[in-house]
């Protein structure tokens, strides 16, 4: 009885994960700071800042190692490549626009009483014009913009750095190839640790919220989340399926329903990566594209292609410049974009890939990291509807690029 005890204690041990963990957080955090009041600030604030300070010090390598070693490890490119990213840009640019549209109407953000700690005056990103964003992409010294967190460039010199890489002979290419994948996973190993100190974060910063706010500020949350859904919800079934009938020229329901197996187990495991033999199975055997294709186009999508992430963080970004009490120009709203999408090229394999990528966007806008903890609340169930959109937007590739290359595709959906 006793050893019984003991292999289901440590089952029920097993099963705990980092995501349990941050609602633990959470959950203690609301209830410090409503028994406690402001008594317990002198605790949660070092904690908070333990937290942000750990995130802080990972985003540059993470950006570096990342965007450089996916841009080397895809090589050259060549037709079938080109068709695959421009896919890639093209559904990722209309999830972002689609989450922008939505968040920029129905404003969660608004009148929201949530007491953030840090109060910027201003947004950097604000107070430059178009031509300034475009021509400050480009960084007159890298070292300096990785030393002062311009975002932005840094992710525009490594994508630049990384494809002159693929232009070397083959020893030194290697080389670099190799010694970049290496500190790409020794920062995968570094994150983990620092994604494994957002419980303390979490409980830092929601625990310093309700003891100077109360519950008020969790309303707004909520409709940040429904916000978020329905963006999703527009360009699974509006915008995808525009793409599949007016550029593949097929049935968008006859591939759906050939997906419904991988889209549930997805929703279920939260990962793309996991996913990816069901994925390949569903488009291979019920949408009938290539083996060819799908074994091209469905890796690199699982790595590169995170539609439902870049339209996550896009509202994401613009909720928290919202509660902040900020109106974000044309300019920086395009910085935005393009900040979505240039980090989703990396960041899909990092642990917590959603967090770490609004860091980067938040980053490059100039908005406090401490808004992470506020989405982290609600992240892991965003997290299994934005990876089924993933997914989806993945299989829609590698269909539309099977037309594009003169597939058939006869019989899909049978």
């Amino acid at each position: 009885m006793i050893w019984s005890f003991l292999v289901n204690g440590r089952r029920m041990k097993k099963k705990i994960t980092l995501t349990h963990y941050i609602f633990i957080g959470f959950f203690l955090g609301i209830a410090g700071g409503w028994i406690f009041g402001e008594g317990i600030l002198p605790f949660a604030e070092p904690l908070a800042e333990l937290f942000l300070r750990l995130l802080r010090m990972a985003i540059m390598p993470l950006i570096i190692t990342s965007i450089i070693s996916a841009v080397v490890g895809v090589g050259h490119l060549g037709r079938l490549g080109l068709k695959t990213f421009s896919y890639y840009i093209v559904s990722s640019l209309m999830a972002i626009l689609t989450g922008q549209i939505l968040v920029n109407i129905l404003k969660p953000g608004v009148g929201a009483n949530i007491g953030l700690e840090e109060a910027p005056v201003q947004i950097a990103a604000s107070q430059q014009s178009l031509k300034d964003l475009l021509l400050n992409i480009i960084p007159e010294n890298p070292f300096a913009s990785m030393a002062q967190g311009d975002v932005l460039p840094v992710i525009f010199f490594s994508i630049l750095f990384a494809f002159f890489i693929t232009k070397l002979n083959e020893k030194p290419r290697a080389q670099l190839s190799e010694l970049f994948q290496a500190a790409f996973e020794a920062m995968l190993k570094l994150t983990l640790f620092v994604v494994w100190s957002a419980p303390l974060g979490v409980f830092g910063i929601i625990a310093r919220i309700v003891a100077k706010t109360g519950f008020e500020s969790f309303r707004s949350l909520g409709f940040y989340f429904i916000v978020v859904l329905i963006g999703l919800a527009i360009h699974a079934f509006v915008n995808l399926p525009l793409l599949l009938a007016f550029v593949g020229r097929i049935n968008p329901i006859k591939h759906y329903r050939g997906m419904a197996q991988a889209l549930i187990f997805g929703f279920s495991t939260c990962s793309t990566m996991v996913t990816l033999p069901l994925t390949m199975k569903a488009v291979t055997g019920n949408s009938k594209v290539s083996k060819k294709i799908a074994g091209f186009t469905l890796p690199i999508g699982a790595t590169v292609n995170m539609d439902g992430t870049a339209l996550y963080e896009c509202v994401a970004t613009i909720f928290i410049a919202q509660v902040y009490g900020f109106e974000l120009t044309f300019s920086a709203q395009i910085l935005i974009v393009i900040t979505a999408l240039l980090a989703s090229i990396g960041a899909a394999s990092v642990p917590m890939s959603g967090m770490v990528m609004m860091s980067i966007i938040l980053g490059a806008v100039g908005l406090p990291l401490e808004g992470v903890a506020i989405i982290l609340a609600v992240d892991r169930i965003l997290d299994m509807f934005r990876t089924t959109v993933n997914i989806l937007s993945d299989s829609c590739g590698a269909v539309i690029v099977a037309r594009l290359e003169g597939e058939s595709l006869e019989g899909i959906g049978k």
